[in-house]
């Protein structure tokens, strides 16, 4: 049985008083749209300031608008339109599919300009053209000062909701507003069969000033009383009754079925604050009670859960009961108790009311904008300054006509960035393949696959990677449909031999993920992969692997050649570090199970928020962006990414993105990724943090951090699948911050020359059969130092005394760069944690750690190309267990052995403060 939906065919629209942004966002309006439950919304300055004040869902978007510098009333109605024009869309098919009698979404005008008609038309103008739908109504009082705006309003197109009506004077003066306004359009030649309006007659707030009054005659138990007692809670509806005769007799007047011939529709009655005050009373006396054709109820959720549940339906306003108000108020009158005077009490209390919660919450707004501006400590002004200079250089709309003069001036560079922006649609364009990538899923779930292996490097393989270890768990234990994913991105044997014990070759499906097709880390373990593959599965192996690369790339060509089960091409626009939300994130995601659908749709809604038609100070892209590269700008460029356990994953993403976007020409910033946390006061002032916060396990620590001054940008976290959103804003930020460091975020120059340098070595090596590692400075047994001359070098007797006499050379603004040519697993990641913490403790500079060669594709830039201040500490390993690879004439082991003295001679070239200590033993790694 469906209460709700009887009372709809009785001609009564109910809509619903309630708005809140959680509602729009986690589908809770959307369904009860597409179940009809309601047919329209209504809002007010109380709502939002319940929404507003209340809850934390607008913290996302307050935050940019504040440290933006947008006052309080610009926050307000930034944010209440946003709500509205969802609303509106959502509505918009109930919308059409009543031929425009219902589905409308109502905004109101300031209410501080309940008493002034000239600025409540104007404001009435400005919010009817900002959201720009035809599905709004706009909410102006029936004040006397507001009857001429409203007749304005109307005559000018806008759809109008008149508020705050408790008279039937006033109501009557509300008809003639509107008819009015009809006739002014008529005259005009202007349409008129698109305007719609609907009077707010308020219900509730009538018996609970009535009632205290006829209490206080019965408890003096006279003549009186029981006439008192009789009339309790019965003047409101008696009074909505009056109105809707007068609604009858003035809408089939001559006068108006002349302007009906014309398209005019009649002006609907709204029954408002229909919420049960008195508990005594029927919970859904204020609907059902108030029951007649073309007539509008608005109701707050609690109230609509109760009609749903117990409501009945039937016409309740009839002749009978408008006979029975008319005596309901002349036994009122009898009393002394004058409807028409409590009207205009209860008019004045409105307005206040409405006034009152509207200031409330532009008191909320102001101290939430203090808090978060708190959060930035000294950056608030200059970032201020740096937003607006970006919208005087309308920064967003050259950023999404390409425009390549926002990183560079040099001809060639700008070619390349033109080609490397493709990622600004990446989510709308991922959308239209979702269909394709489940079917693919479901083929090879159906072929018998249960396990999938990602070889890949960078930009090919942290996306999936990040994606993975979020929300893989979360797909596991709801046991939907897809393959277990890992990644190998290490040339390093027993990270290989860790990776080949994992492989069950009858079951896995193997990814070569590569947009160039060249890269050399990929090749060789494909190669290994490939042979092992074809000695277990024959004529099989091809089936058991796909490709994800750029069109026309050399892995295209292999991936075709050997038949492989599919080539997926990505968007070749994107460049690697920038392709989470392009196939090289999709296709591993798919197949794991992922909802695509979900997780675009949140990328897009991130999106949304990036536009050129959004105001700069609420793109969180732009103003994230403006904050990095204004910090850089200043020396506080230690970017420090912490995050809640379940999704701490997600910097070692950021931390290339960044890295190996913005360190070049002498700049850079630093990505501290997975650090030891230590007492706030003990960091140095170059610090800016960020926190993605999912269930706030870090609250206390970045209170600490507030307090200390030490800036932090506060990411929140609906749920898991916002990594999605997170993924857009950050590229998004990225590529604002470096070019307001004037980088080129597109290019990695230093990357070449690494790549270049390992090359040789291994030429050298396939030619000569020793890999050539240079003189080493130092001997300690089976532990070598290589390096350059550094103070108490020579004095060096124990493994211990190492880092302190290197670290003798730091400076103020420097960092500690561990970058360990060693297998990333639980056991050494322990150790290489104990040993950067006590180098932060000690020293209080910035330390990273980086795993070659992974760390290559994207720290590896901002070593070489970043600022000369960074301090690295290179650590290898001799292994006893090693791997060939096939076709190339070498192990895996020398392959990165290669690729570390690349990198170290590299560092070397740039004149870089570097040492690589060569154990031989991991073991060792505890004497540091």
């Amino acid at each position: 049985m469906n209460r709700i939906s009887d009372l709809h065919q009785f001609g009564q629209s109910i809509w619903y008083d309630n708005i809140q942004r959680r509602l729009l966002e986690d589908g809770t309006l959307a369904s009860l749209i597409n179940q009809e439950d309601i047919l329209g919304m209504t809002s007010n300055p109380t709502i939002f300031n319940n929404a507003i004040g209340k809850t934390n869902d607008y913290d996302s978007a307050l935050k940019p608008l504040s440290w933006a510098g947008y006052k309080p009333e610009q926050i307000f109605f930034q944010l209440a339109v946003e709500d509205i024009t969802t609303a509106t869309d959502l509505f918009k098919v109930q919308y059409e599919k009543s031929n425009h009698l219902n589905g409308y979404v109502s905004l109101e005008v300031s209410p501080n300009f309940a008493n002034n008609t000239n600025k409540t038309f104007s404001e009435a103008k400005r919010l009817w053209k900002w959201v720009n739908r035809p599905n709004l109504m706009i909410k102006i009082p029936a004040t006397q000062e507001g009857i001429p705006a409203i007749r304005k309003a109307i005559a000018e197109g806008i759809n109008v909701n008149v508020t705050l009506i408790f008279s039937l004077s006033r109501y009557k003066e509300v008809i003639n507003a509107y008819i009015e306004g009809i006739e002014d359009r008529v005259r005009l030649g202007k349409p008129v069969d698109n305007i719609a309006s609907v009077a707010s007659f308020f219900i509730s707030r009538f018996d609970s000033k009535i009632d205290p009054m006829l209490q206080k005659m019965v408890d003096a138990k006279n003549r009186d009383s029981a006439l008192a007692k009789s009339l309790l809670g019965k003047a409101a509806i008696a009074n909505a009754n009056l109105a809707y005769e007068l609604f009858e007799k003035e809408f089939s007047s001559e006068r108006f079925q002349k302007l009906k011939k014309a398209g005019a529709r009649v002006q609907r009655p709204l029954w408002a604050s229909t919420s049960t005050k008195n508990p005594e009373y029927r919970d859904v006396i204020y609907i059902e009670d108030l029951i007649a054709p073309d007539t509008v109820n608005t109701v707050p959720a609690n109230t609509l859960d109760a009609f749903r549940d117990h409501g009945t339906s039937k016409v309740t306003i009839t002749a009978q009961s408008i006979n029975g108000s008319h005596k309901i108020l002349s036994d009122l009158q009898s009393l002394g108790i004058s409807v028409e005077k409590v009207s205009e009490i209860l008019e004045e209390e409105g307005v206040s009311s409405f006034s009152a919660a509207y200031a409330e919450m532009l008191g909320t707004i102001k101290n939430r904008s203090k808090q978060f501006k708190k959060e930035i400590f000294s950056l608030v002004d200059p970032i201020q300054s740096n937003v607006q200079r970006l919208e005087e250089n309308n920064f967003v709309q050259r950023l999404f006509d390409k425009d390549p003069t926002l990183w560079s001036s040099d001809d060639d560079a700008q070619a390349e960035i033109i080609n490397r922006l493709g990622w600004l649609w990446a989510p709308q364009n991922g959308l239209s393949q979702v269909e394709s990538l489940i079917q693919f899923r479901d083929e090879c779930l159906k072929s018998g696959y249960k396990k999938a292996l990602l070889i890949g490097m960078g930009g090919s393989s942290l996306a999936p990677e990040v994606i993975s270890l979020v929300l893989g768990s979360d797909i596991a234990s709801q046991k939907k449909d897809g393959l277990e994913l890992i990644i190998i991105d290490s040339t390093d044997p027993i990270q290989l031999k860790s990776t080949l014990k994992w492989v069950d070759f009858s079951t896995t499906l193997f990814i070569v993920s590569s947009k160039s097709g060249s890269t050399s880390e990929i090749n060789a373990l494909f190669n290994i992969f490939w042979q092992k593959a074809k000695k277990k599965l024959g004529k099989n192996t091809a089936s058991h692997f796909i490709a994800i690369t750029d069109p026309g790339s050399s892995l295209e060509k292999k991936g075709l050649d050997l038949k492989f089960r599919k080539v997926f091409l990505a968007d070749s626009s994107v460049g690697g570090r920038f392709s989470a939300l392009i196939s090289f994130g999709l296709v591993p995601a798919a197949l794991m199970g992922l909802d695509l659908n979900l997780f675009l749709q949140r990328a897009q809604l991130m999106a949304d928020q990036c536009q050129p038609a959004v105001p700069y100070g609420r793109n969180p892209g732009l103003v994230i962006g403006s904050i990095l590269g204004q910090a850089a700008n200043a020396g506080i460029d230690k970017f420090t990414i912490i995050a809640d356990p379940a999704i701490n994953s997600i910097g070692s993403w950021m931390e290339q993105l960044i890295a190996e976007s913005s360190g070049k020409n002498g700049k850079g910033i630093v990505p501290i990724d997975i650090e030891p946390m230590i007492k706030p006061q003990k960091y140095q002032k170059d610090r800016i943090f960020v926190y993605m916060r999912l269930d706030g396990t870090l609250d206390d620590y970045v209170h600490k951090l507030v307090r200390a001054k030490i800036p932090v940008i506060i990411q929140n976290w609906n749920d898991k699948y916002d990594l999605s959103g997170q993924f857009y804003v950050w590229e998004y930020a990225t590529a604002v911050a470096c070019s307001v460091m004037g980088i080129n975020a597109f290019n990695q120059p230093a990357v070449q020359d690494n790549k270049t340098r390992t090359a040789n070595k291994v030429v050298d090596f396939q030619k000569s059969g020793k890999l050539q590692e240079g003189d080493y400075s130092l001997s300690l047994g089976d532990v070598h130092l290589y390096g350059k001359q550094f103070p108490g070098l020579k004095e060096i007797t124990d493994l211990s005394q190492i880092i302190p006499a290197f670290l003798s050379q730091l400076k103020d603004g420097d960092y500690v760069a561990i970058n360990a040519y060693l297998p990333r697993n639980e056991k050494v990641l322990k150790m290489l944690q104990s040993f950067r913490k006590k180098i932060l403790n000690y020293y209080g500079k910035a330390t990273t750690l980086g795993f070659g060669p992974r760390f290559l594709h994207s720290t590896g830039q901002l070593h070489k190309g970043g600022p000369d201040n960074g301090v690295f500490i290179q650590i290898t390993c001799d292994y006893k267990q090693d791997y060939p690879i096939p076709e190339q004439g070498l192990n895996i082991g020398i392959l990165e052995r290669a690729q570390a003295l690349g990198d170290f001679e590299s560092l070397v070239a740039r004149n870089r403060r570097v040492i690589r200590i060569n154990l031989s033993d991991i073991s060792q790694l505890k004497k540091l």
